[in-house]
């Protein structure tokens, strides 16, 4: 396994508990969003079924809310007094993580609306396309200094995804495609996040040497691009087969040119 590196094969509400406390810069978690209802969506032109895996499903609205304070407050327990957290999610469950966020006595920071240009049509054309998620940002204390490296996101170019001397404030709304096949060529999760959208997550509220978790890892996202950019990770997974891609791809990530430090 890659130097500054720890994945582990396992129930996040378990292995959390062995991390020691305080010890987290910051925490991306990307949960179940409880909507494998046996509906369907449509992928590639094709009609395909929304249901991701069990551990989607929901167990009715008490135990999923149940099931995410808990391991919301274990993440809490390890962040340093100026970590912070992003969770992404749909209205399937971002609103009752915004709750719970402020019950646990988190200072929610910002609401980042990942627009999809690219997002999928609505079959029963009942609705309005969904076309986005909510992603929360959060800090463990709401009177710490919280890293927010404001001047590089300043410079971010939204369109090309690189650096460039555009000095305009970085807005909460960021466009970004669904992720491509060259990100997948590993293999496939059903809910696997661009390299584009973790890689402004991870630059923008962490530092060079600091310790990325994801305690819901998936096919490893969050640990390519911490590799790739010279931060420790952290990674808990409890499907084996997703767990295998993750180790794949960040083994075969390498630490990217100092421009994007």
């Amino acid at each position: 396994m890659k130097e500054n590196c720890i994945l582990k094969l396992g129930d996040c509400l378990v292995e959390l508990k062995k991390i020691e406390k305080n010890s987290v810069d910051m925490i991306f978690a990307d949960p179940p969003y409880f909507l494998s209802n046996d509906g369907f969506s449509v992928k590639s032109g094709k009609r395909v079924s929304v249901n991701k895996g069990t551990w989607d499903k929901s167990k009715g609205f008490k135990e999923n809310l149940k099931f995410t304070k808990k391991w919301l407050k274990l993440c809490k327990e390890i962040l340093k007094k100026n970590g912070s957290i992003w969770v992404s999610g749909t209205l399937h469950n971002i609103y009752s993580v915004g709750f719970l966020l402020e019950e646990l006595e988190f200072k929610i920071m910002n609401d980042i609306t990942w627009f999809k240009p690219n997002g999928p049509p609505h079959l029963a054309c009942r609705y309005f396309a969904h076309a986005h998620e909510t992603i929360l940002w959060a800090k463990k204390d709401k009177k710490a200094k919280h890293k927010f490296n404001y001047e590089l996101m300043k410079k971010w170019d939204d369109e090309k995804d690189i650096l460039k001397n555009k000095d305009k404030q970085m807005r909460s709304v960021w466009s970004i495609p669904l992720t491509s096949k060259k990100e997948k060529i590993h293999g496939k999760h059903p809910t696997q996040k661009p390299e584009e959208l973790l890689k402004r997550i991870i630059l923008s509220s962490t530092k060079k040497g600091d310790l990325v978790i994801d305690p819901f890892m998936g096919s490893g996202t969050t640990g390519v691009i911490s590799i790739q950019n010279n931060r420790k990770f952290y990674g808990i997974e409890r499907d084996e087969k997703y767990f295998e891609i993750a180790k794949t791809r960040i083994n075969n990530s390498n630490p990217l040119a100092d421009w994007l430090k």
